[in-house]
């Protein structure tokens, strides 16, 4: 919660928000978006990377070992990914919402992009929504004795 906070306040993530995870190799997906800030609203292109469950943004395309994320999401904090157009009135728009009640508007560079990111992302949800659920029941389990 503590990352996606920083992310939403736009501070930059601390690195226990991201260690462990090598966002500079093979991501899942990593493509320019223009995002929305949270509180003055303006529109900024930012370099995405989606890596096990993780949403990181960075303002340079060419990420390193030693590149430090603008901000990241964690993906098991997304309740909801779908089109914006409607919201935003752009197209190529799509929202990321979270269990905190925050949602963020992202704009692809063509309509295959946002369909892209919408299927990648709601993929992530789905994965780690699941491996959280399993390790609910496992800790459940051993509890009981």
């Amino acid at each position: 919660m503590e990352g996606l906070w920083r992310a939403a306040t736009g501070q930059d993530p601390s690195p226990e928000d991201y260690t462990g995870i090598e966002f500079w190799s093979n991501p899942e997906r990593a493509t320019w978006l223009t995002k929305q800030g949270e509180y003055i609203k303006t529109w900024r292109r930012r370099w995405f990377v989606l890596k096990q469950g993780k949403l990181f943004w960075f303002k340079d395309g060419h990420v390193t070992r030693t590149s430090t994320p603008r901000g990241v999401i964690p993906v098991g904090t997304c309740l909801t990914v779908k089109g914006a157009e409607d919201v935003v009135h752009k197209p190529c728009a799509f929202e990321l919402s979270t269990n905190t009640h925050d949602t963020m508007y992202f704009i692809a560079d063509s309509e295959k992009e946002k369909e892209e990111w919408i299927n990648s992302i709601g993929r992530s949800i789905v994965q780690h929504s699941r491996s959280l659920a399993d390790s609910e029941v496992v800790d459940y389990d051993s509890h009981r004795g």
